[in-house]
């Protein structure tokens, strides 16, 4: 692939401008390839390119969108093992879970959308008025470098399942999987103009995107920060904004929960993908008298990580880039408690790599910053609490509302706890996620939904067409 080039209406072209960012890999810090920097020149181009396509992809078949999404899936499996590899160089994540889980996370929205767009209605009558939705027109598209593969493709996929053309701006800081998708897209028959691909950094390219008149859409996954910089970019525009932004997620184990089962789940799943998940369970809420042993639980687990693909069950990358490494150990360093396991510095034996090591703090009071801040790296703080009342008292105040964690003795118990956390999801007694089910946060964590049926209708319009039939009244 030439990484410097950029996909604008069904073809690889050159950029306008001249500069150019380095790709780091971060288990070597070594730079693997280069990538050109747009300009408003080039989004202004690709912009042009998915207006003019939306007027013939816009009235595409239902049947006809069907088969270019099993095409696009075709293609997608046959590039698995290329895909994994360029997600392993450009956030480092271990090959074991770039292969098990960042690679089958998009392939699992793409088979969903499919699913999905099969028998969605996108019609219905009401009296004599035919209710319609629609695409909503040409989406932007500006996706981070923590979960590269999936956050696209619950972006990409139902856009293409409604009808919609898109400009996408992947992370510069991991864009490789990116560019080998627009090939992969390319190769399985997408329309010149209804997937274009400009890359380019935040401040010129992604603000450009949620300024620019042409674009009907803005769907961004990132910070809460910069989720608020691009609404305000928006708002002069009225255009749709959809964000999935921060979070600091609270785990609840109740006092009748299996402690070594739930903290061991819970201990794992914040470490998970180096604890770069908005929705990780980075806040581990125990009864006071059991936090002892739920420490030692965590502290075992901390010690048992590895970082190599030798036990891809306790495998462990380094942060994705370098800013975030150097986020985290500030962050790290400013801790006024002493960790109970992990803190500032790289892991024993190693010295190279952005790299960080897996952390627990004990005893925390939730007003600490470490308790409210989402620290986006392996770091779990441990409250305990007196009651039940407490705990979700605790869990609630915060600013985030993405995601929640119950683990009690019985399913009743977890459902009880469970239906008053002011969050977007809830995983009871150590559920997985489904991507059928909304994925979307309250308050700071976002204000948009996706996967799913309610991931398609991110990208539909709703239109009333009134008299569309004979009032037989």
């Amino acid at each position: 692939m030439n990484h410097l080039d950029f996909y604008i209406d069904g073809q690889w072209v050159k950029p306008l401008g001249g500069d150019t960012l380095p790709v780091v890999d971060p288990t070597t810090e070594r730079t693997v390839a280069t990538i050109s920097l747009g300009t408003l020149a080039d989004l202004d181009r690709a912009v042009t390119a998915a207006r003019r396509a939306f007027d013939s992809y816009g009235q595409w078949t239902r049947e006809q969108r069907l088969e270019l999404l099993a095409a696009i899936i075709d293609g997608y499996r046959q590039h698995s093992e290329a895909l994994a590899q360029c997600v392993h160089q450009e956030m480092g994540a271990p090959l074991s879970l770039a292969r098990s889980a960042h690679v089958p996370a998009g392939l699992g929205h793409l088979q969903r959308a499919y699913d999905v767009l099969k028998t969605y209605a996108f019609e219905y009558a009401h009296d004599s008025t035919l209710i319609s939705r629609e695409p909503i027109g040409v989406c932007g598209l500006i996706t981070p470098w923590n979960w590269p593969l999936n956050q696209l493709t619950c972006k990409l996929a139902p856009a293409l399942a409604a009808g919609c053309t898109m400009v996408l701006k992947p992370s510069e800081k991991a864009p490789l999987s990116a560019i080998l998708l627009a090939d992969i897209l390319d190769h399985a028959g997408v329309p010149k103009g209804v997937f274009n691909l400009v890359n380019g950094d935040g401040p010129t390219m992604g603000d450009g995107i949620a300024r620019h008149a042409g674009i009907d859409m803005v769907s961004f996954t990132g910070s809460t920060g910069a989720g608020i910089a691009v609404a305000k970019a928006a708002a002069d525009t009225v255009k749709r904004v959809s964000q999935e932004l921060g979070g600091k997620s609270a785990n609840l184990i109740l006092a009748d929960a299996d402690l070594d089962a739930a903290v061991r789940h819970g201990v794992s799943s914040c470490f998970r993908n180096s604890g770069q998940s908005c929705n990780a369970p980075t806040r581990l809420l125990v009864p006071r008298a059991l936090q002892a042993r739920a420490v030692a639980i965590a502290q075992e687990i901390a010690a048992q990580v590895c970082f190599d693909d030798s036990n891809p069950a306790t495998a462990m990358g380094p942060l994705a880039n370098q800013a975030q490494f150097e986020r985290v150990q500030a962050l790290l360093a400013a801790v006024d408690i002493p960790p109970v396991c992990g803190g500032a510095g790289r892991p024993q034996g190693i010295n190279r790599g952005f790299y960080v090591r897996p952390t627990v703090f004990a005893n925390v009071h939730p007003d600490l910053p470490i308790a409210r801040e989402e620290v986006f790296g392996p770091v779990l703080v441990i409250i305990p609490y007196d009651s039940e009342e407490q705990a979700i008292a605790i869990a609630n105040d915060s600013p985030y509302g993405l995601s929640g964690y119950v683990t009690a003795g019985t399913l009743e118990g977890a459902r009880r706890v469970a239906r008053r956390l002011r969050t977007g999801m809830v995983h009871l007694n150590g559920s997985k996620a489904d991507n059928g089910a909304p994925f979307g946060g309250y308050k700071q964590s976002g204000n948009g939904r996706e996967w799913g049926v309610f991931g398609l209708e991110d990208y539909l319009e709703v239109k009333s067409l009134f008299g569309y039939q004979p009032n037989l009244g």
